[in-house]
């Protein structure tokens, strides 16, 4: 088990932050926020997908309308992005937001800052305080330090400022879109703070890319007991960045709201086609919300062993394979009804079994 850092406890509208609780997926929608339907649509499959908390740009004051509407009907805590401007960020709070997330290095002189920090005060909201290699506070952009202490200090001065007003409901982030520059702050941040951290590579890039760099940074902050919610950026549909986030969650035995895989690299000693058959298995599980291990297997070396070890599992031979359950061998079927074998047994134990 890994030890987590202990950190303070912040409330997004229900969902803890910190505090020892679960560590929460979150995301961000790319639809226009004026257009709440289409906003509301992109929600509800983030949800769908296992996210907690959903972040919604405010770029204009003409988005405000449709964030008090999502705000409204989202089934998810809805965290309002503001930047440059701290009369959006007032009233995001009146609109309904769950948790404000501003950069106070981009939003104006301290006195602006203050009067994000008494709304959200009064309204009994959180705010994130995220830095971000790619907007530092001009203070700390020139200083002749490495990147991660310029971010990790500016985070820091901004939480003593914070608490020098009385307001300790912060999440705090330091993202870069270096691996090594992101461990090596939010390193810091976690020797030196008390709030709980809020994890991402930022513009990690497109879907292959960007899982690498963010598994990479992510598992290394998580294997420490480092981070309290994630956020995987990428350039792709937000639902990706959700199912990343879990699979590295599941990967470290952090949490899991689905299947695990174990499939076989294939070799020489294959004697089916297995990789459109593991593929067709990882799809049709993506739905599944039961915490099952499933072996995909194309040969006879280690097939019936991780076969027999997993929950589900097939152990394939010469156009065939032998079907597993809870570590029995159940029959042989041809190989081309391996998968809809497999999912059969799978669908009749998560129908008795349901949910994490």
């Amino acid at each position: 088990m890994i030890e987590r850092r202990d950190t303070r406890a912040v409330d997004v509208g229900g969902v803890l932050i910190g505090g020892g609780a679960p560590i929460a997926v979150q995301s961000m929608t790319n639809t226009d926020t004026r257009d709440a339907a289409s906003t509301l649509a992109q929600i509800a499959r983030l949800a769908d997908a296992g996210c907690e908390i959903v972040r919604v740009a405010i770029p204009h004051a003409d988005a405000l309308d449709g964030f008090a509407d999502i705000c409204a009907a989202s089934p998810l805590p809805v965290v309002a992005d503001i930047h440059f401007d701290h009369r959006l960020a007032i009233e995001a709070v009146r609109r309904g937001a769950a948790k404000l997330r501003i950069n106070p290095g981009n939003i104006g002189s301290m006195e602006r800052v203050d009067a994000v920090i008494d709304a959200a005060g009064e309204a009994g909201i959180p705010i994130r305080i995220g830095v971000n290699a790619g907007s530092l506070a001009a203070e700390y952009e020139s200083r002749d330090w490495a990147l991660a202490d310029k971010l990790a200090a500016s985070a820091i001065s901004f939480c003593e400022h914070f608490a020098s007003r009385g307001f300790e409901d912060i999440v705090v982030s330091a993202k870069a879109s270096s691996v090594q520059v992101t461990v090596d702050a939010y390193r810091r941040l976690a020797r030196e703070l008390p709030y709980p951290l809020h994890l991402g590579v930022t513009e990690a890039g497109t879907l292959r890319s960007g899982t690498v760099k963010s598994s990479v940074g992510l598992g290394i902050l998580l294997a420490e007991g480092i981070g309290d919610t994630v956020r995987i950026s990428l350039t792709a549909d937000p639902v990706e960045e959700v199912r990343v986030a879990w699979d590295i969650l599941a990967s470290l035995d952090i949490r899991r709201i689905g299947p695990e895989i174990v499939s076989c690299p294939t070799c020489g000693r294959c004697e089916i086609d297995l990789i459109p058959i593991a593929d067709e298995i990882t799809r049709r599980l993506q739905d599944v919300r039961t915490p099952v291990k499933v072996a995909v297997m194309g040969c006879v070396v280690n097939g019936p062993g991780e076969a027999r070890d997993a929950d589900f599992g097939v152990a394939a031979g010469r156009g065939v394979g032998v079907l597993f359950a809870k570590g029995q061998p159940l029959r042989k079927v041809p190989e081309d009804q391996i998968v809809d074998a497999l999912m059969a047994e799978i669908a009749a134990f998560a129908a008795e079994h349901p949910g994490v």
